[in-house]
């Protein structure tokens, strides 16, 4: 088995307002950097279009149609101050969650042992019905529902280690004992949520606020200490990571002092979970990351991990 990389040429076609750091340039450099040979044994994948079910997984009617609704025939639409729509959102939003649905679908099937999906925009700021922090929907809770609603899976977990902490995520699976999910980031920083006495309807949630200057010991630490202990604790069937790369040291948005050794590491812990675990199974989804050299360095890291498994 091999590792897919699933993308799609829509996902560029969501544009952000000039300067704003979440931009088609980010989907570029990774492309370009994964373009290198050592990658050419990924399984490059199509991100199909979800459909209005898969959303409706994790998110209310409402939601979804007031999305539709704001999508703009030209110019932007906004949500807030950073989130906002074009005209290409909506179908770049439906191929990061149908990545996710796919990636699933790929590795519970047999077909490859795990999965990265280079998609934008990303998705764990997006709660039941409010899209903010350039989220509209939760692609990697649609994919966790996915694989415990059609694929009979009983638990599963999602692992956050973007710098910002995923509020959509844990507003998503608050009330779903099947879904653990474990974040690290940092506090104080946007979106203000993420204390570690935030602990889910059913303790299935684990946060691990770091402070301003981490480093990957701290990060090390926080697995060690929380989120592997939380992991053997739940059992998962299958590892989903919110892969967001914005906790690096060159990143403009933030104050953790990460590497892309830091990234590989952590990728390597839970993949070594996974292994002894749950088969291996592993999808992972790009989230933030800003600036583009350590973007694309990180994502590297990240997915010669991912291949090291196959």
């Amino acid at each position: 088995m091999t590792t897919a990389f699933l993308t799609h040429s829509d996902c560029l076609s969501h544009h952000n307002p000039k300067g704003h750091p979440e931009s088609v340039a980010r989907l570029e450099a990774i492309h370009q950097r994964i373009s290198a040979p050592e990658f050419d044994g990924l399984m490059r994948i199509e991100a199909p279009l979800c459909t209005d079910e898969d959303i409706l997984l994790a998110h209310p009617a409402a939601h979804l149609s007031a999305i539709k609704a704001a999508s703009p025939e030209s110019g932007f639409q906004f949500i807030d101050g950073d989130t906002s729509l074009s005209p290409g959102s909506l179908q770049a939003a439906f191929r990061a969650v149908g990545a996710n649905v796919q990636a699933v679908d790929m590795v519970l099937s047999g077909q490859v042992q795990n999965a990265f999906c280079a998609t934008r925009p990303p998705g764990h700021h997006a709660e039941q019905q409010q899209a903010m922090g350039f989220c509209f929907f939760g692609n990697v809770v649609i994919g966790a529902k996915h694989a415990l609603e059609r694929h009979g899976l009983s638990r599963v977990a999602i692992v956050d280690f973007d710098v910002h902490h995923g509020n959509g995520t844990q507003d998503l699976v608050w009330d779903d004992p099947r879904i653990l999910f474990a974040s690290t980031h940092q506090m104080p920083l946007y979106p203000g949520t993420g204390a570690a006495s935030e602990t889910g309807a059913s303790g299935n949630v684990v946060n691990v606020p770091l402070a301003p200057h981490a480093d990957g010991s701290d990060l090390r630490d926080a697995f060690a200490q929380e989120i592997l202990p939380a992991l053997h604790q739940h059992q998962p069937e299958m590892i989903f990571i919110s892969a967001g790369f914005d906790a690096h040291a060159r990143d403009p948005l933030a104050n953790l002092n990460f590497t892309e050794e830091d990234f590989a590491w952590a990728t390597r812990a839970l993949c070594d979970f996974a292994r002894q675990s749950c088969q291996g199974r592993v999808v992972s989804t790009l989230e933030g990351g800003y600036d583009l050299q350590a973007l694309a360095a990180s994502v590297a890291a990240h997915v010669g991990v991912l291949m090291e498994q196959t």
